[in-house]
């Protein structure tokens, strides 16, 4: 399932990097696709990934997720 993601607190590409790496690390999240332009974060997750394991990945990198939601 895709879900979006926006992200407060990314300002560079190496935030960008920092978040992308912060997802590859849960187990069952692929195709990652960050954007700096428009806060957000886009993957394709299994549906045993929580967004509480989202949520807490990216803020334990040092960022804020606003909001999650899926995408149809």
């Amino acid at each position: 399932m895709k879900k979006k993601i926006v992200i407060e607190g990314m300002s560079c590409n190496h935030c960008v990097n920092h978040v992308t790496n912060a997802l590859e690390e849960i187990k069952g999240i692929k195709d990652i696709v960050v954007m700096l332009d428009t806060k957000t974060a886009i993957v394709d997750a299994e549906e045993s990934v929580k967004d509480e394991e989202i949520k807490f990945a990216i803020d334990d990198a040092g960022y804020d997720v606003v909001s999650i939601e899926e995408v149809l």
